[in-house]
């Protein structure tokens, strides 16, 4: 069975670096410090302050944006850090939800990441790469690693989001593991087949929990005897997740007209309805107000315990531990949690006293 990890998301804030700190001493493994510029600090700016004040979790982008920073200045920035915290270093890709939605722009189109990460790797190693511009392209490389200013030397992770099959083929094609949405073992099976199918494009051989990484992205809360799943204290914990997943599926509805999952039925209607009062010039930064932080006032009505249980692990101690276990033999290496912002500390202290001691 695959050793399973439990690290942390974190909303970048450059204040609070003594969250981080704090998830290291519980025995948290990993700090994915999230990317949205329109929303929170810099994450490289935090990643930063992370690396001096700890000494053993590791640190990296959770995830980073392709269509916000061009491939050489996410490569700069990651390798500094690298040179803060070596050996410890990871970083995450992803082709933008909220740092590009925010600023009234899709999510760049799988063509685009695919080229991006083409000219990602090799900087990631130190080595050359094309980078194209303006219809040209330039052969670039850092040109200085040998002084400190970055650190090649000790290997940089690549971790690639990915939720759809084109986006997971890719992340099994280019990447040393991805970032999932997948909580539930069931839905494990259909993950590996597409990010399988993109590393067999170029002849990898991808195997659940042995040459590759995969985490997935969620929020937990260890309830009490006898609590409901959709508790106040439920919602204080992981009630911004949840909504986080309605934003993303109405923005999937708006941009593409894909239709929301079955467990947003009871609230679809309702909740459109209070988006669409918003003047259109300005609902890409309603959509996502209280992103992954808390709850707005009026989408508390939308946390309904099917909607909260859709996007979080939600049970008792021993309901979680089998449920995680399930999800280590399924080839899980990670969970990442993310709570809601006033009460982090309550939950990595009461998953790191429940859940991680029993894994």
């Amino acid at each position: 069975m695959t050793q399973l990890d439990i690290g942390i998301c974190v909303a970048s804030h450059i204040g609070d670096i003594d969250y981080i700190v704090q998830a290291e001493a519980l025995g948290y493994s990993h700090a994915w410090l999230a990317d949205s510029q329109m929303l929170w600090s810099d994450c490289y700016a935090a990643l930063a302050l992370a690396a001096v004040k700890t000494s053993r979790i590791r640190l990296g982008t959770g995830v980073a944006v392709s269509g916000t920073r061009p491939a050489p200045v996410n490569a700069a920035a990651i390798a500094t850090i690298n040179a803060l915290a070596p050996g410890r270093t990871f970083f995450g890709i992803g082709s933008g939800n909220t740092a590009r939605r925010v600023m009234g722009l899709p999510p760049q189109r799988i063509r685009e990441f695919e080229a991006y990460l083409q000219t990602l790797i090799p900087l990631l190693k130190g080595e050359e790469a094309q980078f194209l511009h303006g219809g040209k392209r330039n052969l670039i490389r850092h040109i200085m690693p040998d002084k400190g200013f970055v650190n090649f030397a000790d290997p940089i992770p690549l971790y690639i989001s990915g939720f759809g099959p084109k986006s997971l083929a890719l992340a099994g094609k280019y990447g040393d593991g991805a970032v999932i949405g997948a909580t539930h073992s069931s839905a494990l099976g259909s993950m590996w087949h597409m990010v399988q199918a993109g590393a067999r494009e170029i002849g990898r051989q991808l195997e659940p929990g042995e040459n590759y990484y995969t985490s997935a992205l969620t929020a937990m809360v260890v309830l009490d005897e006898g609590e409901a799943v959709d508790s106040e204290r439920v919602k204080t914990q992981c009630g911004a997740m949840a909504m986080a997943a309605v934003h993303y599926a109405y923005d999937q509805y708006r941009n593409f007209g894909h239709q929301p999952p079955g467990h947003l039925s009871g609230i679809w209607d309702d909740y459109t309805a209070l988006l669409e009062d918003e003047p259109q010039e300005r609902r890409h930064q309603r959509i996502h107000a209280g992103h992954n932080c808390w709850v707005l006032p009026e989408e508390e009505k939308f946390l309904t315990p099917e909607v909260l249980m859709a996007s979080s692990m939600i049970g008792t101690r021993d309901q979680l531990l089998e449920r995680l276990h399930g999800l280590a033999q399924s080839g899980l290496n990670q969970v990442m949690i993310l709570p809601n912002f006033d009460t982090r500390y309550d939950v990595i202290h009461r998953v790191g006293q429940d859940i991680l001691p029993n894994l």
